[in-house]
């Protein structure tokens, strides 16, 4: 499984399917691993960040290069596992820990309000002020009884994800019922 010109037998299959939790069934697996194997240009059984960066999709996303931190050199095994948090079948809490990664810039397994600032920045680009970027974002850590000294561990970004997702859905709301 290491060589990518290699053909996965059943046991690498279960294997993989063990490692992920399940996340993609037999013939999903089969489906990533010829994926797997355009991406892996150099055949040598690992993906590079660079690698990804050939993906359109991937390349022009917000986020990719905090993502590619998470990425650069996975073998297969990983990348399903890298990939499972996308899976429908993935535990909510799987899906959770993978976007708090995604914000803990460097791994320390505490997002500060830079790391947050950084990532809206990422998603909003010129479209906000830095300044209105802090104070939403000062704004959401306050309503979920934080401030912008705190590290968040996983349950304490979960409080503050929920509470940024509750005014995201009720401006998402008076939006379409303004507009519309």
């Amino acid at each position: 499984m290491g060589n990518t010109s290699s053909m996965l037998t059943q046991y690498d299959i279960e294997e993989v399917q063990k490692h992920c939790n399940n996340a993609f069934s037999q013939q999903e697996i089969v489906s990533l691993y010829q994926r797997f194997c355009q991406l892996d240009r150099k055949g040598g059984g690992f993906i590079s960040g660079e690698d990804f960066l050939s993906v359109p999709e991937f390349a022009v996303n917000p986020l990719s290069q905090r993502v590619l931190r998470m990425i650069d050199g996975l073998n297969f095994k990983e990348f399903v596992a890298f990939l499972s948090a996308f899976s429908p079948r993935a535990s909510l809490q799987h899906k959770i820990e993978f976007i708090f990664k995604v914000y803990d810039s460097d791994g320390n397994g505490k997002v500060t309000f830079t790391d947050m600032l950084e990532v809206l920045h990422d998603l909003t680009g010129q479209f906000i002020s830095e300044q209105q970027r802090e104070q939403v974002l000062a704004q959401v850590l306050e309503e979920a009884g934080y401030n912008k000294d705190s590290l968040l561990v996983t349950s304490d970004f979960v409080k503050v994800s929920l509470v940024l997702y509750l005014i995201f859905m009720v401006f998402q709301h008076l939006t379409s019922f303004i507009l519309f």
